[in-house]
C-alpha cells in the first residue's frame, strides 16, 4: 500500500473510532520496527521524525525508508514531520514527499502564532499537505530542548486558534509532558472541554510517560494521535548496551541491531494493544 495522505488517514480512524500511535524514528532499523509492528496488529500507523533526528537521516532518506516499506504492508501508514520550528523545516518535508507536518509555534505570543501557522497552513494545502500545531506549552525534555515551563491549553482560545489558523489537527497542553523524566498528571476534564469545543482531531505529545489507563481512554476524548518516542529510543539503546556489556568486543553488528529491531518491535505492538483496547 502506498503512503496515505493525512485527511484520508484521520477520516479512517475516525470511522473505526481508533486511536493512532505516532512513532518517532531517526534510522532505518527504527523505521522497520515500527511498520512491522503496525503490520502484525494490522492497525494504521503514523511515523514521524523531527528535525533534530533528520540530522542523522535527511529528509529524502527517511521519506523513501517509509515509502518503500508502506509499500510492502497491507496497513494505511503516514508520515509526519513533528515539531517543525521553521518554514525552512516545512518546505523541505513537503519536498521530500511528508503527507502531514507540524508547526511548533506556540512559544510564540498568542497572535504570532496565528499568523505563523496560518502561513504554514496556506502554503501546505496548496501542495495537499495536512498541518498539525500546537497551543499551550509542555514542560519537559524534547530531543535537545528542554523546558521547565508549561501552560495548558485554553478551551476558548483554542477554538479561536483552529478557525483563524485552518488546522487540520491540534496539540494541546493538558498536563501531558515530553520525555520519561516527570510524571505526568492528564487533565481528562480540560481534555474534554477542548475536545467539545473544537472541531479537528486532538493531538497528545509526551505519550511515553502516560499511564496505559490513561492512554487507553484517550480516544474517547477525540485524540486521534499520540506520539510515542522515548520508550522506543529507550529500548532501542538499551538493546545495544546490554550487548556491549554482555561482549565489549562485539563486532556482529546485524545481530545487534536485529536484536535492539526486535525489542522496539515488541513496544510498539505493546503500544498499540493499549491505545486501542
Amino acid at each position: 500500500m502506498s503512503l496515505v495522505n493525512m485527511k484520508s488517514f484521520l477520516q479512517l480512524l475516525e470511522e473505526k473510532n481508533l486511536i493512532a500511535p505516532a512513532f518517532n524514528t531517526t534510522n532505518l532499523e527504527m523505521t522497520l520496527s515500527i511498520i512491522e509492528g503496525a503490520k502484525e496488529v494490522g492497525l494504521p500507523v503514523i511515523v514521524q521524525i523531527a528535525p533534530t533526528n533528520v540530522k542523522l537521516s535527511g529528509y529524502d532518506y527517511i521519506s523513501s525508508i517509509v515509502k518503500s516499506a508502506a509499500e510492502k504492508v497491507d496497513i494505511p501508514v503516514t508520515l509526519h514531520l513533528d515539531h517543525g520550528m521553521t518554514f525552512e523545516d516545512i518546505k523541505q518535508a513537503v519536498d521530500a514527499g511528508f503527507n502531514s507536518v507540524m508547526i511548533d509555534a506556540s512559544k510564540l505570543p498568542y497572535e504570532e502564532n496565528i499568523k505563523y501557522t496560518r502561513e504554514v497552513v496556506e502554503y501546505c494545502h496548496e501542495r495537499g499537505v495536512s498541518v498539525e500545531a500546537e497551543l499551550g506549552e509542555l514542560g519537559g525534555k524534547e530531543d535537545d530542548h528542554e523546558s521547565d515551563e508549561s501552560a495548558q491549553t485554553d478551551p476558548m482560545l483554542a477554538r479561536e486558534f483552529v478557525e483563524r489558523t485552518g488546522i487540520d489537527l491540534l496539540a494541546v497542553s493538558v498536563g501531558n509532558i515530553h520525555g520519561l523524566d516527570e510524571q505526568p498528571e492528564i487533565n481528562l476534564e480540560l481534555l474534554r472541554e477542548i475536545a467539545d469545543t473544537v472541531e479537528v482531531p486532538l493531538v497528545i505529545h509526551g505519550g511515553s510517560g502516560i499511564s496505559e489507563d490513561i492512554l487507553a481512554q484517550l480516544k474517547n476524548y477525540n485524540v486521534r494521535k499520540i506520539n510515542l518516542a522515548s520508550d522506543l529510543r529507550k529500548r532501542f539503546i538499551s538493546s545495544v548496551g546490554k550487548r556491549y556489556e554482555q561482549n565489549p568486543n562485539e563486532y556482529n553488528l546485524i545481530s545487534v541491531l536485529l536484536e535492539a529491531q526486535s525489542g522496539v518491535k515488541e513496544v510498539v505492538i505493546d503500544k498499540f494493544s493499549t491505545l486501542n483496547r
